[in-house]
């Protein structure tokens, strides 16, 4: 486990006033963004377990919570249907390599860790974490992961943050699948939403009536009511990952997952080779729709 800080410090940087960004790095392995003095969203870059998870579940390398520019927070960490959710995550139900095979979705053998931060700072209006992580089968490492997180002044009732993430197998190749249950494939770039009311899936092919799978869309969203407040969160896959438009997991108790490799006749996993990296962005809109 990586030693987390023992003190909080913030860094503000000038912007223009309605849209100032600050970092602040408190204890316990997170880094907060605020704009406007306001919350908008944690990275858990250290070890994070909820009181009740089991021991386990134990997780890092995710962001929870996110807020919308009114202040709305609409994901959940450690449900108890569920632990092995986090906020916005990403993870696969198969890692696989010459010498064994793992699932990083349930944490069976292999999982995340934070190993430094490469920057955290500002590029023009926008506030820029980029930490090494790597995938660890024990002491061995598996997977090098280097994770970019951007955070865009709000617009409007809209703010969004980009997440990019660049995977490379370290020492021999590395296999990553969705799940292999029948009409099935999660795994990937993913959000789980907090409990509330009037859910409501859709995507930019139209709505989504009923839970959904092996389904292509270009992107999806969720949105419903915490405590009485309206909120959209919508995830869209950038057009320059391999494989887009992705099939998703949309699930009305709470999930929208891009699946990434999906499966298809022609497609049942992504191999991974060292000094070829795979890079896979995504952008995340959060909406006060009322």
């Amino acid at each position: 486990m990586t030693k987390t800080f023992l003190c909080t410090s913030v860094l503000a940087f000038a912007a223009p006033l309605a849209a100032q960004i600050t970092i602040a790095e408190p204890a316990g392995g997170r880094i907060e963004l605020k704009e406007a003095g306001k919350p908008a969203l944690v990275y858990n870059f250290d070890s994070q377990l909820k009181e009740g998870a089991p021991e386990d579940r134990r997780s890092c390398c995710y962001i929870f919570p996110v807020y919308t520019p009114a202040g709305v927070s609409m994901l959940d960490d450690f449900p108890r249907d569920h632990y092995h959710h986090h906020g916005v995550f990403w993870a696969w139900p198969v890692v696989e390599t010459p010498s064994g095979k793992y699932d990083l979705w349930m944490y069976k053998g292999v999982q995340h860790r934070f190993e430094k931060w490469i920057s955290k700072g500002m590029q023009k209006k926008t506030a820029q974490l980029v930490a090494a992580n790597g995938w660890y089968a024990g002491d061995k490492k598996l997977m090098a992961e280097e994770v970019q997180v951007k955070l865009f002044p709000a617009e409007g009732k809209s703010r969004r943050f980009e997440v990019t993430l660049k995977l490379e197998a370290v020492s021999e190749p590395v296999t990553i699948r969705g799940s292999q249950e029948r009409g099935k494939s999660y795994g990937g770039f993913s959000a789980r939403f907090a409990p509330r009311e009037g859910t409501a899936l859709n995507s930019a092919e139209g709505p989504v009536a009923k839970d959904e799978d092996l389904v292509n869309h270009k992107w999806a969203e969720l949105t419903a009511a915490y405590g009485g407040k309206k909120a959209t969160l919508r995830i869209t896959p950038s057009e320059k990952n391999p494989g887009v438009p992705y099939q998703w997991c949309l699930r009305n108790y709470g999930f929208v997952g891009a699946s990434f490799p999906g499966r298809t006749e022609t497609v049942q996993g992504f191999t991974l080779e060292k000094g070829k990296p795979l890079v896979l962005s995504f952008v995340v809109t959060v909406t006060d729709p009322e």
